[in-house]
């Protein structure tokens, strides 16, 4: 940046140069002033870019500060904050972008026509959460064909195909919210103090509208398996 302000301040304009002949186009061009406009042009993208990041940073935060749940959910008794609006049932489904063990980008909109168990857990490598993945794999067994069951962590998408691999999960697909955090903020499950995800269980029917939502107030707990299951039967 340092550069390209000497060169706009230069005391002599390097347009008053002379021009050379290009034997090519048979046209004078004076390289030193092209060159310089195309400095100010890069020296203009530049700070442009660096002025949406900084603010689209700022952007981010600010609205995370707007959508504090404070002492929304408790850790081992401890109250935590929550970030992002929380889901409730009958609402649209936000849209969302994770990773899949492969670090492939996966949307909502990549299970169309698809009935969603969103399982939401701290981290697979905890006893409850463990528990509960290992819940709806073998409940998954004996879902429709139409219904996907996704459990979404902070967890690396390597720590999570290392756990699924060593607990034979085949009936789950595991997705990380690490890298940019989408789902946890577009489902008020991101904690505040923790970057982890808070435990919920979502369930998002083939139209994206949430039949079904369950924040457990207190992370160390297990959700209630049984009244999540009961909403998938009613759903057609």
């Amino acid at each position: 940046m340092l550069f390209l302000l000497k060169i706009f301040n230069a005391k002599e304009s390097a347009c008053n140069m002379k021009y050379i002949f290009n034997p090519i186009n048979k046209v004078f061009i004076n390289y030193t002033c092209l060159l310089k406009y195309f400095m100010i042009s890069l020296f203009i993208v530049i700070s442009t870019i660096i002025f949406i990041a900084i603010e689209g940073g700022s952007s981010m935060q600010l609205m995370a500060k707007e959508t504090e749940r404070k002492n929304a959910v408790t850790f081992k008794g401890n109250p935590l904050t929550l970030l992002g609006e929380e889901v409730k049932t009958g609402m649209r489904a936000p849209e969302f972008e994770v990773l899949a063990n492969d670090l492939t980008p996966v949307k909502l909109a990549n299970y169309a026509n698809k009935i969603k168990v969103i399982s939401v857990v701290p981290s697979l490598d905890t006893p409850i959460c463990d528990a509960q993945t290992r819940k709806f794999n073998e409940a998954a067994a004996g879902f429709s064909t139409d219904t996907v069951v996704l459990t979404i962590s902070m967890d690396l998408p390597f720590a999570q195909a290392r756990w699924c691999g060593a607990a034979g999960i085949k009936n789950v697909v595991t997705l990380s919210d690490h890298k940019s955090a989408s789902f946890g903020l577009g489902y008020g499950t991101l904690i505040s103090e923790l970057r982890l995800l808070s435990r919920a269980i979502f369930i998002v029917d083939k139209d994206n509208v949430v039949r079904y939502a369950e924040y457990v107030p207190e992370v160390a707990s297990h959700p209630d398996y049984d009244r999540a299951i009961e909403a998938l039967k009613k759903i057609k």
